[in-house]
């Protein structure tokens, strides 16, 4: 019987793809708090994970029943930019505490859904061994 990776690690390998890109907005938006002009930008994770999960293989088919489906499909989501509270004089959307909060919060989450995947990935392996 063959094993299905994806019913055996749940939606975790896509909550990283997806934090990981979120990572990536958020360390831009606290690097360039003092940039004139710059606009803070965001994903909404819930959104951009339930799109994610409805999404087959971005419109590529597959030939033959074993070809590995792709999973990197965070490439194309949609980034928004924040709604600031406060405006700045020179344009600048960033606000760092929130930034800050959001980043941290945001690596908290990644790092649970490692620690599941772990977990997961362990289990697998004590399976294999008949443990």
């Amino acid at each position: 019987m063959p094993i299905s990776f994806d019913s055996a690690l749940g939606n975790h390998d896509k909550a990283l793809l997806v934090r990981s890109r979120r990572a990536e907005l958020l360390a831009s938006n606290i690097a360039n708090v003092d940039t004139p002009g710059y606009k803070a930008r965001d994903i909404d994770f819930k959104t951009t994970f339930e799109s994610i999960q409805a999404q087959t293989n971005q419109g590529l088919e597959l030939t033959h029943k074993n070809h590995i489906p792709l999973t990197d499909q965070v490439a194309g989501t949609d980034v928004l930019y924040r709604i600031p509270n406060q405006s700045s004089l020179d344009g600048n959307t960033v606000d760092s505490q929130l930034e800050k909060s959001a980043f941290a919060e945001n690596a908290l989450r990644y790092q649970a859904s490692l620690t599941f995947l772990d977990r997961k990935f362990k289990g697998l392996i004590a399976a294999f061994k008949g443990e």
